[in-house]
């Protein structure tokens, strides 16, 4: 029988408090993380978009055997097949009684674009900086609406700003990520103009405030990436386009 939501989250946070008792920081990633940050208002505005969480996700830098060790102490099974391939870079482990599945990062994300959490892994707990979150979702390339939900809940209901302050998402971070990496940032910066198209449809459930605060964070967003200084890479990179494609395809496990 799968966990309620509120079950699930409970669950999760659990876990990155035991992680962290024995020196095994998790920072939970995903829905589940941008939830954990929401305010009660927000928390609202997810219920009113029938924000479903299926399973909890996990970043860390720790030893792999030490995580493995970890979750098979706290009664969660290892999906042995699957980490017999991908065991570097991801592990997956599951509760089948509860209907949990955790898949476990390390080091990286490296789905349509990488993100490197080696040097950001601590700055918020229990979960991922609120501007690795949105990295997170704007990743994606072929975004769905559920991440544009996140991704709106997440600008609704946080301030931005130039460093990683609490509650507090580092624009100037992420404007110098992608200032590095042309094909990060027009995967980024399609997904912004389009889910600033999209936050009007959503006027129902937000109020007129909230929409027009989403798109004014955009445009923030928008206007400091493109001000920001470009790498010599990204130039070159640049000229050819989407000529050749600028993301990795990601297999659904």
């Amino acid at each position: 029988m799968a966990l309620s939501k509120a079950n699930l989250i409970n669950e999760a946070v659990k876990i990155a408090e035991l992680g962290e008792s024995k020196g095994i920081p998790l920072r939970l990633m995903g829905a589940l993380a941008i939830y954990v940050h929401c305010s009660d208002e927000a928390k609202a505005f997810h219920e009113a978009l029938s924000r479903q969480f299926t399973d909890i996700d996990f970043m860390t830098t720790a030893d792999r055997e030490k995580v493995k060790k970890f979750f098979l102490e706290i009664g969660y099974k290892p999906r042995e097949r699957f980490m017999a391939i991908m065991a570097e870079a991801r592990h997956i482990y599951e509760k089948p009684e509860l209907g949990i599945h955790v898949d476990v990062f390390f080091n990286e994300l490296d789905m349509c674009h990488k993100i490197d959490f080696r040097r950001r892994l601590l700055i918020d707990y229990p979960t991922i900086s609120l501007a690795d979150l949105l990295l997170e979702k704007l990743q994606i390339v072929e975004i769905n609406e559920k991440d544009v939900k996140d991704v709106i809940v997440l600008l609704s209901d946080h301030k931005i700003g130039d460093k990683d302050e609490e509650e507090t998402i580092n624009i100037e971070y992420i404007a110098d990520l992608l200032s590095k990496d042309w094909g990060f940032y027009y995967t980024v910066t399609t997904n912004l103009n389009k889910i600033k198209k999209l936050v009007d449809s959503y006027a129902q459930v937000l109020t007129q405030n909230k929409v027009e605060d989403v798109k004014n964070k955009i445009d923030i967003i928008l206007d400091r990436i493109e001000k920001k200084p470009k790498s010599m890479g990204w130039k070159m990179r640049a000229k050819i386009g989407t000529k050749t494609k600028w993301y990795k395809e990601v297999e659904e496990i």
